[in-house]
């Protein structure tokens, strides 16, 4: 059984489907209660499926020599999770601290009490993002690495690069942008399927530029992005920034 610091590591390789039965779920444990991990999983499976919608592109003669120049900068070791604490606190207290110490620890312990009813609502709430994490993950990568997989490029209205890759058997497709400028406060990047004449909404884009479509594909001939106000628009309130038409 490896030990936390060691799954740390194996982020990459769960986001490939690189491990083997035992460590693939051994990290998938560890991921329900590891923040750093779901964070680096989430922004590696957006990654992978990028470069999954640019195999069709040729590289730019200077990719190659940029890579190799910059590799010793990647880090190698894991994230670091935990605190610190610090040491000593109490051995330094007065020896005849005597009424007060008992008063503020019992005040402490009531601070401490509430602080841990919420340190666990947090954590409840890490757990759910790292769940969600990783399905999103799942879901991603089973649409981007489809035998069936059709890729489609384009750029909005402001010059991001997008991607939008759909697999018919799954009946789904990824979303992916680059560059993209932030929504801005109140506003949203809503997704939307193109369906017989009319905009069928089918989520929202994610900060890491990815997002698979909500709903089937359908009928639906074009994918596309809008800026919303936030919480989303039942039909675009803006032109689109981009329509990508969808394979036939």
């Amino acid at each position: 059984m490896k030990h936390d610091d060691e799954l740390h590591t194996l982020t990459a390789a769960y986001v490939l489907d690189a491990l083997g039965p035992a460590e693939h779920e051994a990290f998938a444990r560890h991921l329900v209660r590891c923040e750093p991990c779901s964070g680096d999983v989430a922004g590696f499976s957006a990654t992978a499926g990028r470069l999954a919608g640019a195999v069709a592109l040729a590289p730019p003669p200077h990719m190659k020599a940029a890579v190799l120049a910059r590799i010793e900068t990647v880090r190698r070791l894991p994230p670091r999770v935990g605190v610190r604490r610090a040491a000593g606190f109490l051995d330094r207290l007065p020896r005849k601290a005597g009424a007060f110490v008992v008063a503020a620890s019992l005040a402490g312990a009531a601070v401490l009490g509430g602080a841990a009813l919420r340190q666990a609502g947090e954590a409840d709430r890490a757990r759910l993002d790292a769940r969600q994490a990783v399905a999103r993950s799942q879901e991603l990568r089973a649409v981007v690495t489809a035998p069936d997989a059709r890729t489609v490029h384009g750029r909005t209205s402001g010059g991001a690069a997008a991607t939008v890759i759909t697999s018919p058997a799954r009946d789904r497709a990824v979303f992916l942008t680059d560059r993209l400028p932030a929504a801005g406060a109140g506003r949203t990047y809503q997704l939307w399927l193109a369906d017989r004449g009319t905009m069928r909404p089918a989520g929202f884009l994610t900060g890491d530029g990815a997002a698979v479509l909500t709903g089937g594909l359908g009928s639906a001939t074009a994918v596309g992005l809008t800026l919303e106000p936030t919480g989303g628009s039942p039909r675009p309130t803006t032109s689109p920034l981009v329509l990508l038409a969808l394979p036939a």
